[in-house]
């Protein structure tokens, strides 16, 4: 099991990049725009590094949702490779089998 704050300080990343998604689309669709003036880029610049970083969605790091180990996880199912392992062994994973050959 992770640490609970590890855990904490991850979902305050997920909400805060929820936060400022609008904020941030805005203000890069201004910098990207190649019509926009020296003014209005230097602005916007300025707004973008007021946001704060864990506004950032590549600061987001996956984890299993039941034991919040952040390494080995399988994105589709949202568990880490040692959970689902053993749902998947106890038959609680639907249309997942384990292969025999």
């Amino acid at each position: 099991m992770a640490k609970k704050s590890s855990i904490e300080r991850n979902l305050k990343r997920q909400r805060l990049t929820a936060k400022y998604a609008a904020k941030k689309a805005e203000l890069k669709k201004i910098l990207k725009d190649p019509n926009a003036s020296d003014a209005e880029f230097f602005d916007a610049q300025r707004k973008m590094a007021k946001i704060p970083r864990n506004a950032s969605k590549i600061r987001i790091r996956n984890r299993c949702s039941i034991t919040g180990r952040p390494r080995g996880f399988i994105s589709k199912f949202g568990l880490s490779r040692i959970t689902f392992r053993e749902l998947a062994s106890d038959g609680k994973l639907p249309g997942v089998t384990k292969s025999s050959w």
